[in-house]
């Protein structure tokens, strides 16, 4: 893997710790960082909140002294992967874990978090903290599965496309981390109708919605300039909910970049359903990229 030389004005990639696992996220902010050559930054956040009714408020001190505790062990993982080729810095902050990561992520390059494949009862009532870090943020958000390993590359990285028309900054953060890893730009493009539209459509007519939403997405990519990545993307148009084929196309990728909502108000989660259904069942790291430009994140 190339390293670039580290300046102490580089952004650096924040990790946010927490009590659960962290191993997968940091294996993937190792690289990230050693692949950019800047400072990796390690967060814990000490909520004095209690999560849940059955928990105990417990004083301050003892949280942060267990806080600490908790990094100093990440902080030796962490060393252990970039072998002092990059910085590994680490801080605690009172706040909630969105609060805090918002917060210090304002000046970092990207904020990488892990998250845990929950039951069926908890994904109807769980928000991700990758998604209310993503809804304040204008850099990569990255959400990492729980179990995923550094060298689950399968050379592929996966751009979800929405309407391509305005999947600009999808589509080049994509090819920007297909470009840095040396892998294949796939774009996948889902479309479904309510269920009576679909019934009546003649067959002609389907393959022809298809072709011209495959041509869509070509044009979108064509658009950004790159010859190589319009000759050589693989363009995949699939007919059914978007979540779904999304969480599908995870299962062969290293990485799968998908848009987030523009925020209009500053308050609440603007990642919308689909994203928040693929941050929770998604099988490889996703990417949420902003709506708006932040070109000097995407190109290293």
């Amino acid at each position: 893997m190339t390293q670039q030389h580290v300046t102490s004005s580089a952004p650096r990639i924040v990790v946010g710790v927490g009590p659960d696992e962290v191993e997968s996220a940091l294996a993937f902010a190792a690289d990230e960082a050693l692949r950019a050559g800047c400072g990796l930054h390690l967060v814990h956040a000490v909520s004095l909140v209690p999560p849940g009714p059955d928990q105990v408020l417990l004083p301050a001190i003892d949280l942060e002294a267990w806080g600490a505790e908790r990094l100093a062990e990440v902080v030796k993982l962490a060393d252990d992967l970039v072998q002092g080729a990059v910085p590994v810095t680490h801080e605690i902050r009172r706040g909630t874990a969105v609060g805090v990561l918002v917060d210090v992520g304002r000046t970092a390059r990207m904020v990488v978090l892990e998250h845990r494949h929950l039951s069926r009862l908890s994904r109807i009532v769980n928000r991700t903290v990758a998604g209310g870090v993503a809804a304040h943020l204008r850099i990569p958000v990255v959400a990492v599965p729980g179990g995923w390993h550094a060298d689950q590359r399968r050379g592929v990285v996966v751009a979800g496309i929405d309407v391509p028309g305005r999947s600009e900054e999808v589509l080049r953060a994509a090819l920007a981390e297909a470009h840095a890893r040396g892998a294949r730009l796939r774009a996948v493009h889902s479309w479904s109708l309510p269920g009576p539209y679909e019934e009546a459509m003649p067959g002609d007519e389907a393959r022809r919605w298809a072709d011209r939403s495959r041509a869509e997405v070509r044009a979108a990519i064509d658009a950004l300039g790159d010859l190589s990545a319009a000759m050589e993307a693989d363009v995949q148009v699939v007919h059914g909910r978007a979540a779904e084929a999304l969480v599908k196309a995870s299962s062969d990728a290293e990485l799968l970049v998908i848009g987030r909502h523009d925020p209009l108000v500053p308050i609440g989660s603007h990642v919308g359903p689909v994203a928040r259904a693929v941050l929770r069942e998604a099988t490889c790291p996703v990417l949420l990229a902003s709506p708006r430009p932040h070109r000097a994140v995407y190109h290293p």
